[in-house]
């Protein structure tokens, strides 16, 4: 990113993406994501331009610091360098003057892991000629003053920490094979979650976790007996309506498992993104749609501003994809 871009990613509400179906036009996806994991995050990008010369921008976004020194208003520290492309001349690239920037490289190494400017570079080593990192720290702890995040269980994977309280919520029937599903692993595994998050993954594009690569998984590959079936998705009437002969191809089947566990849902994904995971629209201690796993890919819908809602829809629209889920898990 440019010193421009990077100031746009750690804004609030600052978005470029202008479509209202498209996901983070709201522009506080970043920040809350973050943030949500640990109480301080650290950004360092790099990027060329066509002056012969890289910038280098570190940015701090950091709730200790905000806490501590009793800042009402969210203050976001940045510092920009510039270098010659063949590595020489490394200075500070200011945007107002020099005190500023003092000020700003002061708070970021008195607040980030990094004590000292050398440090502060050194994280831009491994970026390559352009790229960017992000380090979160003060990871969030639990009420049992362990950290949420559990990196010692699998050392190629992070995953939540899970209590007590919530193994002993585990069904008694195959609890085994419930336990291991996609459907419950995805809740706790990011390597799992990730490997699911796409409908189809992206050319020339990996997700690497702990230094090693995720491998796509499809849920629709796992079912057996399965079934395609075309859906017609109704939204408004006359001059509100935003969908005209929209047909969408949904894929349904049975578990592996089935009917050994009772694990059901659809998983929705929008332009590609998994949006929800194994919706529920049958009661766990129903016996209707057991083993039955669904996957639609729903462009027809638009975000929400509410991350928690994910997606908006009328309320006759959302009831018609519900009764028309629950009649095909019949």
């Amino acid at each position: 990113m440019s010193p421009d871009d990077i100031r746009m990613c750690m804004s609030l509400g600052y978005s470029q993406k202008n479509s209202n179906t498209t996901i983070g036009q709201y522009g506080n996806g970043f920040k809350t994501s973050v943030m949500r994991l640990g109480a301080d995050v650290i950004v360092f990008t790099r990027q060329p331009n066509n002056k012969g010369f890289v910038t280098q921008s570190a940015g701090l976004l950091s709730y200790t610091f905000l806490i501590k020194t009793g800042h009402e208003d969210i203050v976001v520290p940045m510092v920009d360098f510039k270098l010659r492309l063949d590595g020489t001349e490394l200075s500070a690239n200011l945007r107002t003057n020099m005190d500023d920037w003092i000020s700003n490289l002061g708070t970021i190494l008195r607040w980030s892991p990094f004590s000292s400017e050398h440090e502060l570079l050194k994280q831009f080593d491994d970026i390559g000629k352009h790229g960017t990192k992000v380090v979160v720290y003060n990871l969030w702890l639990n009420n049992d003053e362990n950290l949420e995040l559990d990196f010692d269980t699998d050392e190629r994977d992070i995953q939540l920490r899970v209590g007590t309280e919530e193994k002993s919520k585990q069904p008694k029937l195959n609890a085994l094979l419930v336990k291991e599903h996609i459907s419950n692993q995805y809740q706790i595994s990011l390597r799992v979650y990730s490997s699911i998050l796409y409908l189809h993954m992206p050319e020339n594009f990996r997700i690497i976790l702990r230094g090693k690569t995720v491998q796509h998984h499809s849920i629709a590959v796992d079912l057996k007996h399965t079934q395609y079936i075309a859906y017609k998705p109704q939204i408004g009437s006359g001059k509100d309506s935003n969908v005209k002969d929209v047909t969408v191809i949904t894929t349904i089947g049975f578990t592996k498992e089935a009917p050994f566990v009772n694990v059901h849902g659809f998983n929705v994904y929008h332009k590609n993104r998994l949006i929800m995971p194994f919706w529920k629209v049958f009661h766990d201690n129903s016996s209707r749609g057991w083993g039955v796993v669904g996957v639609m890919e729903a462009n027809f819908m638009e975000p929400a501003h509410d991350v928690h809602d994910v997606f908006s829809c009328t309320l006759h629209s959302c009831a018609r994809i519900t009764r028309y889920v629950r009649s095909i898990g019949d």
